[in-house]
């Protein structure tokens, strides 16, 4: 079974992390949309956003994930947890995926490898910050503080 900390003192710093890479996102697709307004849904042009390529279809999508990443970063509880290491799974998948039909007619969401490495670079961000920011009761925090303080762990360390 996976261990994740529990109220990481660092908790916070992981959430504005998370929120800062969802507002990029946000202002990545709406900027998009703005340029590609009235190009086909899965055009191949040449459409670039905050250094992205993009057409019209990736843009909606990077709104509606960028006001989610917001709403989970914005929550105090483990929905921002698990929001986080779902969107850091889907990001890293979707990257190695799209990486994949680069140079072919399958590149629907009209990605460059620019594109590919933000996506695998805001995949492990919010993975990352997944790990970390577990929220529970005090009670879950002080278990694990003396889990880690426990003589036999105390011996594994020397």
């Amino acid at each position: 079974m996976p261990h994740f900390p529990v109220n990481h003192p660092a908790r916070p710093l992981y959430r504005i992390l998370s929120g800062l890479v969802g507002v990029y996102i946000l202002v990545f697709g709406v900027w998009g949309v703005a340029e590609t307004i009235g190009d086909p849904l899965f055009a191949r042009s040449s459409t670039w956003a905050l250094g992205l390529r993009t057409n019209l279809a990736f843009s909606l999508a990077s709104v509606i994930f960028g006001i989610v990443l917001i709403i989970g970063a914005s929550r105090r509880s483990n929905l921002g947890h698990y929001m986080n290491l779902t969107a850091g799974v889907v990001f890293l998948v979707t990257s190695i995926l799209m990486m994949s039909v680069l140079q072919t007619d399958a590149n629907f969401l009209n990605f460059s490898m620019s594109t590919v490495v933000v996506s695998m670079l805001f995949g492990l961000i919010l993975f990352g910050t997944g790990l970390y920011d577990k929220v529970g009761p005090a009670e879950h925090a002080e278990a694990e503080l003396e889990r880690r303080k426990h003589p036999v762990a105390d011996a594994h360390r020397r």
